[in-house]
């Protein structure tokens, strides 16, 4: 359980949220200041939180359309509540929306069209969805702006003049959006753009706002070669005259990407520039934050006392997740000791260790090769009462297998087993790799035939490719075809691939007749499927095993267009009394 200290997140710097599911629109709002107005930011962050409840979050998005002070709502906002009514229970208000949004000449951008599409078709509405695309795709093609946003992108990144947007004759804070997207992989160009915009433009009556802000910020965050161009920016954005912040939608985006591009330093210092400012991340953040850190090959404690640190010093009581994503950094570390007291203090709290905790511990303990300890983990959990689960046993099993110890894994397996606890695809998986790093695919080849039969267990389709071509490395060519009879009993689409240049080189006609009757599709296998074995043998110049297996082909196959002009350019005769498959 999260104990927060501070106020509720919806109580903002700007402006204090009444907000119920009897409250009237009209008071939904209330100003705690005559001299500072509700900020785009502001309601942009409120309608997050807002975002699992639609009704609420449209009730306040229409009392922020309807109130002049916060006019003009931008995009994000609308993407935002659109977003949320995307589910076939609130449809009714997301069309209505959709229209009031186009009317205010606001554009549907790319990402959040594609967002709104991908919901649609999460939620089964074919028809909603394909009613989308022709409302995108028309509005697309009715935007002048746009086309005009388009050209400019063109121009800049040709000329790489940032004053070839002079082509929009009305540069709104939409067309820099756009056009900033448009050049979002040229960092220094779209800075350079967003420069003379600002001094250029404002004879024309234009004025960078929190949007253009954001989506400058967005840019120079998105690729690792303009990072400190962006905390530059950044800190300027905050601490200039207008004092514009990043929203939180640009937050979540920006440190998605960092986390995804492992870039774990300005993920950290991103989750700090926000904690520091009045709109802060969601409070799961600081668990995922430190459960991605701790998942590297060496996890950065420094990165995870500051995440912490910034956390605790928001007002955040301590909870599990947290403490969980300090012990994993520790273990992972071979800090056992502080991991220990970690533990204690956990307890202290309340939260008791579970499989989560422990798993980690394990981790952490075959990582430096102490694996008698590890096994004596789970033995000590279950004199605690704690079982040890499936998770549990498959991260002592790979911790065995990437030292080598596959042995010791499989006796990890047998006694996994022994305890009621049933193997699935993952630690077969686990399993098969071990072994075949060591040149035992015959033994994984026995591993997975002996689960499928004894367990009825269905591994994934990845292991039986993986496995098919171990098995053909080491010439074991009966078995890899008896693996892909058993991938197209699991209805996976049979691997084929490496098969046709190992019988092409290897192998004998027989072999080639074997692997076309795995291949079967009712009857007998595609012509495609003959068409690769004969390339293959003509490229090994095995030409009379072509001939061999064309004489035993059936009618229509030796009929085909494309295997009579292969044939055909050799000069191999293609008539002789033939058998069939």
């Amino acid at each position: 359980m999260y104990r927060a200290k501070r106020t509720s997140p919806l109580l903002l710097p700007h402006f204090r949220f009444h907000f119920s599911t009897t409250s009237a629109p009209t008071s939904a709002a209330t100003s705690t200041s005559t001299s500072t107005s509700p900020t785009q930011e502001s309601i942009l962050y409120v309608l997050k939180k807002l975002e699992k409840d639609p009704p609420k979050a449209l009730e306040f998005f229409n009392h922020a359309l309807s109130n002049p002070a916060l006019h003009p709502l931008t995009p994000p906002a609308f993407h935002t509540v659109l977003r949320a009514l995307a589910h076939r229970d609130h449809l009714a208000h997301f069309w209505p929306l959709l229209r009031r949004m186009s009317s205010l000449r606001h554009p549907l951008d790319r990402p959040a069209y594609l967002t709104l599409l991908d919901r649609l078709n999460k939620h089964r509405l074919p028809a909603d969805a394909a009613a989308l695309s022709d409302f995108y795709n028309s509005s697309a093609r009715a935007s002048l702006s746009a086309a005009a946003a388009s050209a400019a992108v063109e121009s800049i990144l040709a000329a790489d003049r940032p004053d070839a947007a002079l082509a929009v004759a009305d540069l709104s804070e939409n067309a820099v959006v756009q056009i900033l997207r448009g050049v979002r992989d040229h960092p220094s160009k779209a800075l350079a753009f967003f420069r003379w915009a600002s001094t250029a433009a404002p004879a024309g009556g234009y004025k960078h706002g929190s949007l253009a802000h954001n989506a400058m910020a967005r840019v120079l965050g998105g690729r690792e070669e303009s990072a400190d161009e962006f905390w530059a920016f950044v800190d300027a954005m905050r601490k200039g005259a207008e004092g514009f912040e990043m929203d939180i939608d640009t937050y979540v985006k920006l440190s998605r990407q960092f986390l995804k591009g492992k870039r774990f330093g300005d993920a950290v210092r991103l989750y700090e520039f926000m904690m520091d400012g009045p709109y802060k991340p969601a409070v799961q953040d600081c668990g995922m934050l430190l459960r991605q850190i701790s998942l590297s090959a060496t996890p950065d404690l420094g990165l995870v006392w500051r995440v912490v640190g910034k956390y605790e010093a928001g007002g955040y009581g301590m909870s599990k997740v947290v403490y969980d994503g300090i012990h994993r950094a520790l273990t992972s570390n071979g800090r056992f000791d502080e991991a220990e007291e970690t533990l204690g203090r956990m307890r202290g709290e309340g939260f008791e260790p579970d499989n989560i905790t422990y798993s980690q511990l394990v981790y952490g303990l075959c990582k430096a090769k102490r694996f008698e300890e590890a096994r004596k983990v789970l033995d000590d959990m279950e004199e605690g009462g704690c079982v040890p689960d499936l998770k549990t046993w498959t991260v002592l099993i790979q911790g065995h297998c990437a030292a080598g110890e596959v042995d010791e894994a499989l006796r990890c397996l047998m006694r996994m087993v022994e305890k009621d606890c049933a193997a699935d695809a993952d630690v077969v998986d686990v399993l098969v790799k071990g072994l075949c790093c060591q040149r035992r695919a015959e033994g994984a080849y026995t591993l997975v035939t002996e689960m499928v039969k004894k367990s009825e267990l269905r591994p994934w389709q990845a292991t039986y490719k993986y496995l098919i071509q171990e098995l053909l490395g080491e010439n074991k060519l009966e078995e890899a075809l008896h693996i892909l009879g058993m991938m197209k009993g699991h209805n996976f689409p049979p691997f084929a691939d490496p098969f046709g240049p190992y019988i092409a080189k290897y192998g004998t006609v027989e072999d080639a007749r074997e692997l076309l009757k795995k291949l079967s599709v009712k009857n007998y296998p595609t012509a495609t499927a003959y068409l690769h074995i004969f390339k293959h043998f003509f490229g090994e110049g095995r030409y009379t095993e072509a001939q061999d297996l064309l004489f035993k082909c059936p009618h229509h196959i030796r009929k085909n267009e494309d295997i009579s002009k292969l044939f055909g350019s050799t000069g191999i005769s293609m008539t002789r009394d033939r058998d069939t498959v």
